[in-house]
């Protein structure tokens, strides 16, 4: 199927909606020249809203780590987004979002990643993504996973989700912003200019 048409299934998708506590909205931001990969949990609220992945406080500390601007971000067709799931699955009362529902993953991954030849580098963004994406390859814990980032090899960079939940680990792990956070902007800075 033509990517085109993947894209308005997928667009048209309501297999969660009985599941879910609002309307689906699927969010993907993908071309055939896509390049760079952010594979994520799922959107939140605020992408749910705009339809734009990526459109919060989280999408800025990515930009940073990427070494982009929202313009180049939403600019490029080499950069684009494809979550473990297209649509926000919801807020759980006890804090954050409800975890991506596996229906997604499972029924439109492989069909989408098929139609991406061009990817040279997917970002696996937080446990869910990099539990999909590398099973039985992950740590015991999100930490445990990115400090073995180089062990995944060019093609596949793990990080932590941005949340700004995130901003305690990132200080107790500064190694992180130190060491990953320079590759990676390096990586696609080097993607980019090809």
């Amino acid at each position: 199927m033509p990517l085109d048409a993947l894209l308005s299934d997928i667009a048209a998708c309501r297999a969660c909606a009985p599941y879910l506590p609002h309307v689906p909205r699927p969010v993907v931001r993908v071309r055939e020249e896509t390049k760079i990969l952010i594979a994520g949990q799922a959107p939140g609220r605020i992408v749910h809203e705009t339809g734009l992945p990526f459109n919060d406080r989280s999408g800025d500390r990515l930009r940073q780590w990427m070494g982009v601007d929202r313009e180049t971000f939403y600019g490029r067709p080499e950069i684009g987004v494809a979550a473990m799931a297209f649509c926000f699955p919801g807020t759980n009362p006890k804090g954050g979002d409800y975890p991506p529902p596996p229906r997604c993953a499972a029924t439109w991954r492989a069909g989408l990643l098929a139609q991406l030849p061009k990817v040279e580098l997917t970002l696996l963004v937080g446990s869910y993504a990099q539990d999909w994406a590398l099973p039985g390859r992950t740590g015991k814990t999100m930490t445990e996973t990115i400090a073995r980032w180089r062990e995944f090899g060019p093609e596949v960079l793990v990080l932590p989700h941005p949340s700004w939940r995130n901003t305690a680990w990132l200080k107790r792990n500064p190694w992180f912003e130190a060491e990953v956070a320079p590759y990676l902007r390096q990586r696609v800075a080097d993607i980019l200019a090809t």
